[in-house]
């Protein structure tokens, strides 16, 4: 069924949540062993009016981001087969909702490559919007700078990722939903298809006339709108669908 479909494709438009970075050991958020689902209280870390009212929320983010395991992680064998899906020529574009930058890691195209969530490879001033790295930032943290502020103007600054209560960037949902639009084949993968707007953008394209495949572990609110569901390991499922694409061209 996977490959009828993928034979029938000319614009493939793949959407990747935390699912598809769990082989590399960054551990997704409301999983059975999602961060969480083990420690609730982190997502107040995530919650933007949280972060900005509470000093002890704001220390507890910058030793999290200390440790976090996107510094050391390495792209996987799912990240690898949508680089070759790309190569295949039929890739309309990558969106994910990860924020580790694994992607570009394993040679996805940047251009190609839109992130709904931001990256935490950078860091931003909640006041004055400037950008520093992240790597920048983190050797700043220290017992007596717990919660460095803006160098230019004393702001908060947190991770450029995009928090719960915190709008996405107009420009970056635009060009997700052109995406959707223009497939005949959208690929949900290690999503749980719970966060609006990345999850609605199934519906986009389902309503555009593209078939739906979604790839996760778990149920999703998306599974009824689906061609196809597929429960098998992103690790396995990933490089069988560029392996259908090789074998259609």
């Amino acid at each position: 069924m996977l490959a009828d479909l993928v034979d029938g494709a000319r614009r493939i438009t793949v959407l990747t949540g935390a699912g598809i970075s769990t082989d590399s050991g960054i551990p997704d958020y409301r999983g059975p062993n999602g961060l969480w689902t083990r420690n609730p209280e982190a997502a107040r870390m995530s919650t933007l009016a949280d972060y900005v009212a509470d000093p002890e929320v704001r220390r507890r983010a910058w030793r999290s981001r200390q440790t976090h395991p996107a510094w050391t992680a390495e792209p996987n064998d799912g990240h690898r087969a949508l680089v070759e899906l790309e190569r295949s020529g039929r890739l309309v574009a990558l969106l994910t909702q990860n924020v580790d930058g694994l992607h570009q890691r394993a040679g996805s195209d940047p251009s190609l490559v839109v992130e709904l969530h931001g990256t935490i490879w950078w860091a931003e001033c909640l006041g004055c919007r400037a950008r520093t790295p992240m790597a920048d930032e983190l050797a700043r943290v220290s017992d007596d700078e717990p919660d460095p502020a803006c160098r230019s103007c004393g702001g908060i600054v947190k991770s450029a990722t995009i928090s719960f209560g915190q709008q996405l960037d107009p420009d970056v949902v635009e060009r997700a939903v052109a995406a959707a639009r223009s497939c005949d084949l959208f690929l949900a993968v290690g999503s749980s298809l719970t966060v609006q707007p990345a999850a609605g953008l199934c519906h986009v394209a389902v309503e555009a006339g593209a078939d739906l495949v979604v790839v996760n572990a778990e149920p999703t609110p998306y599974d009824g709108l689906a061609a196809l569901v597929i429960r098998e390991p992103i690790g396995k499922t990933l490089p069988e669908l560029v392996h259908a694409v090789g074998g259609a061209r």
